[in-house]
């Protein structure tokens, strides 16, 4: 009996892509079924392998739709005129690629022949709408298409008039054909060479089976020549169940389908590279799922929902941020509104938006997106950089359509701008975090609108402006990018839930970018380092010293003093030149970054590296990178000076071979790419968003040089495995805001002020009169000194009162700007507070009575000992896959804590200190001091001491023979000391105390 089964070969997902596009499948075409769907079905023996062209649609659709022109050529030259047209095609395939004869036509002779008709915008022309119908989308299965084995064939071709766009290999997982290996493979076995194949003749090569989909716009027989395009699973690599059918059906009946293919075409697909280079040495750019998928949701949205509105799109690096940017920038000009009555709408034939401004720190990114909407656009000198006030209006009044801005210069750029406010802006926000925060952001919203003249406003009406300046304002939508949004980013950007949480608009993960190789996972390789230190008194006197404060000093003395610096320095150079430079990391380029607390320590740092260098014999060379100059030691500095060229030179010089470590403080931890790092020194502590953003620095995947995630590697010497795991955990996949901030802190903070007694009422309404009238500063001082006065000579305050008052003030300016823009109601009284504290603020002269304590403390005391231990060695820091909820900022009012300092004399603070830090042994001090002089002694006498140790020119045998020696010695002495003996012996980190304590003596002593 035969029983009908399900046909779960590949052929069944052959035959479901076709039905879907076409309504039928070829083998129903014996049977006389009509296609009823927006493709036809091709016929394999139409195709012309020789040209890679379906000649009879190609034909039939130049007859259909252009008879004119042809008609011209048939007149001239009627036996040859199909030889003319297909030549003057090939050639100009060859040259310039399909992409450009899809989008700027064929001319030949005195005619001119569309081969492509773009898809209609919502105003279009009925003849747009009716052009695109015009068009022949077809299918062919099973395409022969190679002129050297005419039995090899393509699983399906899709053709646009005859003209091959995407070429398809189908597997089945279930028969273990998979098409991230068996189709990709089938890919790069195949020969190149034949026509379909070529570079530029087709616009991507596509492998998917019922899981994935992969893509390549160039077959090279590489692995790296694929790309997966994939919407992502559980904020990871591959694609969610579908109910519906196959996991991969969004391709056909999605990606595919006529509009979508031909939007793809128009709007996305680039050609990179100069207009001297051949055709083979361009690069070919096809959108990735999530770069496609977010750019249509936003433009989407936007003409649902008009101007005003704001999207917060959480995209890790790797996720083609840039061309993203660049493709939305582009298309909003161009974003029509699909009613007359959304916010913004001006007519249903007028774009929504007059101007993009793209604001971002990256300056590649003003001619990247020059060089590719001049590829999109027939109107050309659309893009502007604006690095002033001037710049930006002049950009304006000329019809610029997307103007480019620096974070940095945002400030400068909108100052004089009087009146923009009858306008619509969409702006780009590049990495959101580090631009939407402060008075520069004040300031853009400031240019997005409040065209009044001031000059004849009620002072009243000029404070609310002010406030309003800080809103995001009704003219412009606003589209911010970053990987790491933070808990204001998410509440100014993100869209809020019915439960009241924020979450991003779009999301494209750090755990997808990892898992799809677009990114390196920087934490598989992590290890740590724990110091230790002791310390002794240096004066007779016992003084007393808030406990928590004097810890905390005296850790931060021991780790900035040289000797500290010069220990870790010597074991980071020994260890790159180990683990990257003599293993040959990177095919011998591999890169490593030292990052430090601040500049003053990078300059340390710097020096302790080139001295360990010049050990060496100066095998290569370090840099070092910090902005303005510094004095360490009564010595200026400055990076240029340091270097040795221009400050503006440092990127550039740092990719050279010689260069090959780079010292840092918190200059190139943000936005430097360079590919060829591969290791990180930190010894800065690192949290939040600044941790992910360090440690991302070695996440560049370099294909080229064969970078690999066991490549990476960092050396901690500040912050445990713990600490970098909460860092990153909110950032893996997705994040979101548990609640909106209770702003009603300020009126608490506000009610403490106003009590004080510090200001009247009246003094801060007459200064925000004067400070909105525009008026000299001189009028006022005035107003501040007179309150200042008060604070510090006139109000018998203590000095707990002055310093409760001054932290209360300093949070009400901190809470009220960042939380501003985003309360949804205004206060009047706290907007003129804020600007009155603003300048008060400063001139309140108090601090903490311990501080001038403490600055004593590290004139009591000596760094008697320090030394290193490993805790973790390459260890993998696995992070949590689940949506991270942040909770908004504690903004509850604090203020001194009287009552809670703990003071103990310095000889008490200096045990526990050491009891913390340092793995002592119960001997007295004086016992110590016996016992280890004694052992250097020893050390010194030993007859390998000379040869092996103190004359050995290879650092590395030195240290073991150096090892072996105290190992000996401490041998014979065990009988003397059991209890130190085993201390010695099975307590890592006093054994490696000891002996960077005794070589410490020994090079005194020399």
């Amino acid at each position: 009996m035969n029983i009908a089964v399900s046909n779960t070969k590949e052929i069944a997902l052959e035959q479901a892509i076709e039905r879907h596009l076409t309504g039928v499948i070829t083998e129903d075409l014996t049977t006389g079924a009509t296609p009823t769907g927006p493709f036809r079905i091709g016929r394999p023996s139409d195709f012309d392998a020789r040209l890679a062209l379906d000649t009879a649609l190609f034909w039939e659709f130049l007859e259909a739709t252009q008879d004119k022109a042809l008609e011209k050529l048939k007149t001239r030259n009627p036996a040859d005129w199909q030889a003319k047209i297909l030549g003057q095609f090939d050639r100009l395939v060859k040259r310039r690629g399909i992409l450009h004869i899809l989008k700027k036509g064929l001319p030949v002779d005195d005619a001119h022949f569309t081969l492509m008709y773009p898809a209609p915008l919502a105003s279009s022309a009925q003849r747009v709408h009716d052009n695109f119908a015009a068009n022949i989308w077809s299918v062919t299965r099973q395409v022969h298409h190679s002129l050297a084995n005419p039995y090899e064939s393509v699983d399906m071709v899709l053709f646009l008039n005859g003209l091959p766009i995407v070429t398809l290999e189908l597997k089945n997982a279930w028969t273990h054909q998979t098409a991230r290996y068996h189709g990709q493979k089938q890919y790069r076995e195949r020969d190149a060479s034949q026509t379909l194949l070529t570079f530029g003749r087709v616009l991507v090569h596509m492998t998917a089976d019922t899981d994935e989909v992969w893509m390549a716009t160039k077959l090279t027989g590489s692995r790296r020549d694929f790309l997966p395009f994939n919407k992502g699973h559980n904020e990871g690599a591959g694609n969610p169940p579908n109910p519906e059918g196959h996991k991969t059906a969004y391709l056909w009946e999605e990606v595919f389908q006529p509009e979508s293919l031909a939007g793809i075409i128009q709007h996305f697909v680039l050609l990179e590279g100069k207009n001297t280079d051949p055709l083979a040495k361009k690069t070919l750019i096809f959108p990735r799922y999530q770069q496609l998928d977010v750019v249509r949701k936003l433009l989407a949205h936007t003409a649902a929902h008009g101007v005003g509105h704001s999207y917060l799109i959480q995209h890790s690096a790797g996720s083609g941020k840039s061309n993203s940017i660049t493709w939305a920038a582009y298309q909003l000009i161009e974003t029509y509104p699909k009613s007359v009555d959304l916010p913004g709408a001006r007519a249903l034939d007028a774009p929504l938006f007059d101007s993009v401004i793209v604001v971002t720190d990256r300056r590649l990114l003003d001619k990247q997106l020059r060089d590719n909407i001049r590829d999109f656009s027939e109107v050309k000198n659309i893009v502007a950089p604006a690095v002033r006030s001037a710049d930006l209006k002049t950009a304006l009044e000329t019809g610029k359509k997307i103007i480019i801005t620096t974070i940095q210069k945002f400030p400068v750029i909108v100052d004089g701008i009087a009146d923009l406010s009858d306008k619509r802006f969409a702006v780009i926000i590049d990495e959101a975090h580090s631009s939407q925060s402060g008075l520069a952001h004040d300031k853009m919203n400031q240019a997005m609108g409040g065209g009044e003249d001031l000059d004849e406003v009620d002072p009243q009406d000029k404070i609310l402006a002010a406030m309003q300046a800080r809103k995001m304002r009704g003219n412009a939508s606003y589209f911010a990018f970053t990987a790491t949004p933070k808990h204001t980013t998410l509440e100014k950007f993100g869209t809020q839930q019915p439960d009241g949480r924020f979450k991003p608009f779009h999301l494209y993960s750090m755990k997808q970018a990892i898992e799809e190789g677009f990114i390196l996972d920087v934490l598989a390789n992590y290890t740590t380092y724990k110091s230790y230190y002791e310390i002794q008194k240096s004066i007779e006197d016992n003084p007393l010293f808030d406990t928590a404060k004097a810890q905390k000093k005296l850790r931060a003395f021991v780790e900035r003093s040289q000797q500290t610096i010069n220990t870790k320095a010597e074991i980071m150079v020994e260890d790159f030149m180990n683990n990257v430079v003599n293993a040959k990391k990177l095919r011998g380029k591999g890169k490593g970054m030292i990052v430090t607390q601040d500049i003053e320590m990078a300059i340390r740092y710097y020096k302790a590296v080139q001295a360990e260098l010049a050990k060496r014999g100066n095998p290569f060379k370090a840099l070092i990178a910090f902005s303005g100059d510094k004095e360490v030691d009564g010595i200026k500095y400055t990076e240029a000076e340091m270097n040795g060229f221009p400050e503006d030179k440092t990127r550039t010089e740092f990719d050279k071979d010689e260069f090959r470590l780079l010292v840092v403080a918190n200059k190139y931890l943000t936005g430097f790419d360079q590919p060829k790092l591969c290791a990180m020194y930190v010894d800065k502590k690192l949290q939040s968003v600044l941790a992910v953003q360090a440690l991302s620095r070695l996440n560049r995947s370099a294909p080229k040089l064969g970078k690999r995630t066991e490549d990476l590697f960092v050396l901690d010497f500040f912050n445990s495995t713990e600490d970098i795991k909460t860092a990153f955990d909110p950032f893996f996949t997705v994040t979101a805001l548990s609640e909106a901030t209770d702003v009603n802190v300020l009126h608490d903070l506000k009610a403490t002020l106003d009590d004080t007694g510090i200001y009247e009422w009246s003094e801060v309404e007459e200064f925000c009169k004067l400070f909105f009238d525009g008026e000299d500063s001189q009028k006022l001082s005035p107003l501040i000194d007179t309150a200042a006065e008060r604070f510090n000579e006139e109000l018998e305050l203590e000095d707990k009162d002055k310093i409760d008052y001054k932290i209360k003030a300093k949070q009400f300016v901190k809470v009220y700007g960042q939380m501003a823009s985003i309360m949804p109601f205004e206060v009047v009284d706290w907007e003129k507070l804020f600007w009155f504290l603003k300048f008060l603020v400063p001139k309140l002269n108090i601090q903490d009575p311990t501080q001038d304590a403490l600055g004593e403390l590290l004139e009591a005391v000596d760094l008697s000992s320090y030394g290193l231990e490993r805790t973790k060695l390459n260890q993998s820091i696995g992070l949590d896959a689940a949506e991270t909820e942040l909770d908004p900022q504690n903004p509850n009012p604090r203020g001194y804590r009287e009552g809670e300092v703990q003071e103990d004399p310095l000889e008490e603070i200096i045990r526990s200190f050491n009891e913390r830090w340092f793995h002592n042994w119960t001997a007295t001090p004086e016992e110590k001091r016996v016992r280890f002089l004694s052992i250097v002694k020893s050390v010194e006498a030993h007859p390998d001491y000379e040869e092996k140790y103190n004359e050995n020119p290879d650092p590395y045998s030195q240290d073991l023979a150096f090892k072996k020696i105290v190992r000996d010695v401490m041998l014979r002495r065990r009988k003397e000391d059991l209890e130190f003996y085993k201390l010695y012996a099975q307590e890592e980190t006093f054994s490696s105390a000891l002996h960077q304590n005794i070589k410490n003596a020994l090079n005194r002593a020399a």
